[in-house]
């Protein structure tokens, strides 16, 4: 294969539930990965540039001839890409106008894991009656591949492109190391038609590979794959995966923005990183983008509990697993981490801590040592996904936290209690994997909207599974986008936006009170109201941003455009709000067929009565027979979020004598210092470099490292971030492997 970045130190830092299925360490926390080319290796790098494409690839062909440019890039960002030897392509560092290869962020799939059940898409709910079918509206996908021989994908199949390896076949990776299914089967959700149907069945569907093997990529390869179907003249785009940053300023964000400004409706998969806040992560944190968190559908769950204890374990297969369909009790060993083999396990479930060794390696280990099942849990907090061979594991292995695998330790294997699994009903309500908002620096409410993405059949290569994430979530939605594209032809990005939000259903817990605004948006997919909407409101959330005046008040103009045919009138009745916060709503108006009137809304808080951190609810609209919630959200100084995300350090390739560096700052500070540590030992390396009084938003830069002594192994970079004589640290794992 081909590496987009091959002659660069990929350092993906931060904390997101998106590994890459085919890592063997599986990391919450992407590992950092050196793909180190051989000097007579051809490879394919992307370049961005500050001059024209056009005249870059002249001096190419005049000073570098070995080199061949494979494509340019204008749209989305000024770029190229270059085939060539490694050892030619260094050469590039001589040329004033590289700025940048984004040789950084790892992007992967949004998806936790698979489930058996019955095959019946939950597409059939979200197409609903609508007569629509997404017939000649361009869908582009932006994933994996596709497995465009499936046969309930062939009619609708038109073409796409691949940029990993640089040609016009974007199949599935296929019969290797890090197989992929992930694109077919988000495909499959939006434009199946054969013998499962998609949201649009009669939408032409294209599809662009920009990840690679085991489904992971990197930031340019996204976003070359954006630019390529805005070219091609998208309608409605669907990216089902993303990164840890939770800010509105890294460069696949600003890409998303860019596509939607050129007029293609964008929708992005929120992350699987809940259900903590300040988890939506880019390209999710686009303003312009529809961010779609995932909804779980009425249904029967295994968990997993011990005699005698209360608590209950939610059974995450990975992708790939056989059911966990056990109908009695089984005792559990522990087979650490399987580096040493496992015990003899014959009748028994093996617990596994993740690491070292890949999860299919795991467990063969424990199917030829007699296992029944496979629990492999976390070695650093959070949720994790990946992925095995189910053909040749035909035992159900399931992942869980670091402190549910503890507890697991503790009370079964340790006190030797048998392993119970029993089956729990689950309402239509919010998967606990899916990423919660808000988005850090503007402070908005994100995801925008939901809808199902648990336990979603659909087309893989070879047959149908079903799988889950809000991978499966979003394109459900980009689906519906291409029903109303053909509905309203005319209808702009942000126009089938409105519609979509206006018309979502709040969802609500088992004692009435809807989720808040940062976990639903505007709240679950109603598909034949917002193709023929009765309003639109405008903005779909009321964000008024960060407070720290003592006392603030703002006001803003909401649009209300009456879609329907017969006259409306609208009241807006204040929010129930604490001492401090007061709401002036505007008075009761008539709107006529097609009429639009802007209204005011006003927030004033005075902060001496309103406890720091985010508010959030909802305004409500009435009119004669319907009513609409409006999210919003302020929030008071400050909150719970991380003051740093998406650490990246990498070695240039431009010269190996600096370290270059990357982050998201929440806010402004009046120090950054990051210093790096030897892991294990945690003797102190030298502190790499400090900064002062930065504002926030993405940072970046170079460093000379000032070690004597080449880099290799495993280190911790702490970031210490000081403001007002508060400091905060933040640690990231970075690793460096030995110069041969």
């Amino acid at each position: 294969m081909r590496k987009i970045s091959a002659l660069v130190l990929l350092l993906a830092l931060g904390t997101t539930g998106f590994s890459n299925p085919a890592d063997p360490v599986q990391p919450t926390r992407p590992e950092l990965l050196k793909e180190q080319s051989e000097p007579s290796e051809e490879v394919t790098i992307i370049v961005e540039l500050d001059e024209s494409p056009k005249a870059f690839a002249s001096q190419i062909e005049t000073r570098l001839p070995r080199l061949e440019v494979v494509a340019t890039y204008t749209t989305i960002f000024q770029g190229v890409a270059i085939k060539g030897e490694a050892e030619e392509l260094e050469k590039l560092a001589r040329l004033d106008t590289v700025v940048n290869q984004y040789p950084v962020r790892t992007y992967t799939t949004n998806l936790t894991s698979s489930v058996e059940k019955e095959q019946s898409l939950t597409t059939d709910v979200v197409r609903s009656q609508t007569s629509f079918t997404g017939e000649g509206v361009k869908v582009g996908v932006i994933d994996t591949g596709v497995d465009y021989t499936h046969p309930d994908l062939t009619a609708n199949f038109r073409g796409g492109f691949d940029v990993v390896d640089f040609d016009q076949d974007p199949m599935e990776t296929m019969g290797q190391q890090g197989a992929t299914m992930h694109g077919t089967h988000v495909s499959g959700i939006i434009a199946a038609d054969g013998e499962l149907k998609g949201v649009a069945p009669d939408a032409e569907l294209y599809v662009y590979r920009a990840l690679g093997p085991g489904g992971s990529g990197s930031s340019v390869q996204v976003i070359a794959a954006i630019e390529q179907a805005v070219e091609e003249g998208m309608d409605v785009i669907n990216l089902s995966l993303g990164n840890t940053v939770n800010g509105p300023d890294w460069p696949t964000t600003k890409a998303v923005n860019k596509a939607v400004e050129l007029g293609t409706t964008v929708v992005v998969a929120a992350g699987n990183s809940g259900p903590n806040s300040w988890t939506v992560g880019s390209p999710g944190t686009s303003k312009k983008a529809i961010t779609v968190g995932a909804a779980s559908l009425p249904d029967a769950l295994p968990v997993l509990t011990l005699p005698g204890l209360d608590r209950k374990v939610g059974v995450q297969l990975l992708q790939g697993s056989v059911p966990w369909d056990f109908s009695k009790k089984y005792p559990l060993i522990d087979g650490g981490t399987g580096e040493n083999g496992v015990p003899p396990a014959s009748g028994k479930i093996v617990m596994m801590e993740r690491g070292v060794v890949p999860f299919g390696v795991k467990a063969r280990l424990a199917y030829e040592q007699g296992a029944v099942g496979v629990i492999i849990y976390n070695n650093e907090e959070g949720q994790f996904q990946g992925m095995i061979d189910g053909k040749q594991i035909p035992i159900p292995v399931a992942a869980v936290t670091k402190e549910e695998g503890e507890w697991l330790l503790e009370h079964g294997v340790e006190e030797n209690q048998w392993l119970e699994t029993i089956t729990q009903q689950m309402d239509h309500g919010i998967a606990p994997f899916s990423s919660r908002g808000p988005v850090t620096t503007n402070w908005t409410v994100k995801p925008d909207i939901l809808a199902p993405g648990v336990h979603i059949i659909s087309t893989v290569p070879g047959g149908y599974q079903p799988l889950q994430g809000t991978s499966m979530a979003a394109p459900h939605v980009a689906g519906v986008a291409a029903l109303i594209k053909e509905a309203h032809p005319d209808w702009t990005p942000a126009e089938i936006k409105h519609s979509l939000m206006t018309t979502a259903d709040l969802l609500t817990r088992q004692e009435g009170q809807p989720y808040p605004p940062t976990a639903q948006g505007a709240g679950y997919i109603d598909t034949e109201a917002a193709i023929q909407p009765e309003l639109w409101i405008e903005p779909g959330a009321l964000n008024f941003g960060r407070i720290t005046d003592n006392f603030f008040r703002e006001k803003v103009m909401v649009t209300l455009h009456n879609k329907g045919d017969r006259s409306q009138t609208i009241s807006v009745p204040k929010p129930e709000s604490p001492n401090g916060v007061t709401w002036t709503m505007p008075q009761t108006v008539k709107l006529a067929p097609n009429e639009k009137v802007e209204v005011p809304i006003e927030l004033s808080v005075s902060k001496a009565f309103v406890e720091a951190g985010v508010h959030q609810g909802y305004v409500t609209l009435k009119s004669d027979d319907q009513v609409y919630e409006i999210p919003y959200l302020f929030m008071m100084e400050s909150a719970d979020y991380e003051k740093v995300s998406g650490f990246e350090l990498y070695q240039d390739w431009q010269t190996s004598e600096d370290l270059s560096y990357r982050f998201h700052l929440t806010e402004a500070a009046d120090q950054v210092t990051v210093d790096l540590y030897r892991a294990g030992t945690m003797l102190h390396q030298g502190t790499l470099f400090e900064l002062e009084d930065p504002k926030e938003g993405m940072i970046e830069g170079e460093v000379d490292r000032g070690f004597k002594e080449e880099l290799g192994g495993t280190y911790i970079a702490v970031v210490t971030v000081t403001k007002d004589k508060q400091t905060s640290t933040n640690t990231f794992p970075v690793q460096f492997k030995n110069q041969e």
